[in-house]
């Protein structure tokens, strides 16, 4: 199976120490040279940089032939985005992982399987990798 990230999923699952569930999930994840750029270079020393930057099971593709798609996609999200359905789309890849709902809308017009952070949480869950502690929906919050 082959797994395209965007940049938030990839954050926000390093922010909480739960990077390696998309290993144990997918495999290998793919990313663009721009989610690349946006974790590692511009989010340098930030959550995920170090990571991506270590782990081998993470790997940054070039976009081949992609160009004028990109720079369509672009005129509605950000580079990130843009690259990453763009490399979904080019290389046919299974699933794209992305929470932004201009992203997800884009990737639905084309067709795309995606996943967010919540439902990668969830077949986490379902797939025995993590406990039901991390993922409180529909618990009230505790107040001391």
């Amino acid at each position: 199976m082959k797994v395209v990230s965007n940049t938030s999923p990839i954050i926000n699952l390093a922010a909480i120490g739960k990077l390696e569930i998309l290993e144990k999930l997918f495999g290998n994840i793919f990313i663009p040279e721009e989610v690349y750029h946006e974790i590692c270079v511009k989010g340098k020393g930030q959550t995920g940089a170090r990571e991506v930057e270590a782990f081998n099971w993470i790997h940054q593709q070039v976009l081949k032939k992609s160009d004028h798609l990109v720079k369509a996609l672009k005129l509605e999200l950000d580079a990130g985005e843009a690259e990453a359905i763009a490399l979904t789309i080019e290389d046919g890849a299974d699933l794209l992982l992305i929470d932004e709902l201009r992203g997800r809308n884009t990737a639905e017009y084309y067709g795309l399987k995606f996943i967010g952070i919540l439902g990668i949480l969830v077949l986490a869950k379902n797939k025995k990798i993590i406990g039901s502690s991390i993922i409180s929906v529909g618990k009230k919050p505790q107040i001391m």
